[in-house]
């Protein structure tokens, strides 16, 4: 079910990319790795808004577990949207297949 989206990350590793938690942290850092469940591995982090988040300010590196994630912001100009339409267009194609 999580595939396309985790093809579509592994293909930022390198990037920087913001990920946004349930509990309103906002981390800026490099994505590491992602893994299938879409848990990230971030490298060289920042928290965004570190007045709220002081004690995240020595934080150099993290794992973040997939559930806890709300939004990750993309690197502009790093995907495709063409290429992404017609990932799920094949994915949607192959739950038809399938069922």
């Amino acid at each position: 079910k999580f595939m396309l989206f985790y093809s579509v990350f592994k293909r930022l590793i390198g990037k920087i990319v913001i990920i946004e938690l349930k509990n309103d942290l906002e981390i800026k850092g490099t994505l590491h790795s992602v893994d299938q469940y879409l848990n990230f591995k971030l490298t060289n982090v920042t928290v965004v808004n570190e007045e709220r988040f002081p004690h995240m300010a020595s934080v150099k590196s993290c794992f973040i577990r997939g559930s806890c994630v709300r939004y990750v912001q993309l690197p502009i100009g790093e995907l495709d949207p063409e290429v992404l339409q017609d990932s799920t267009r094949t994915e949607i194609a192959k739950e038809k297949a399938a069922k």
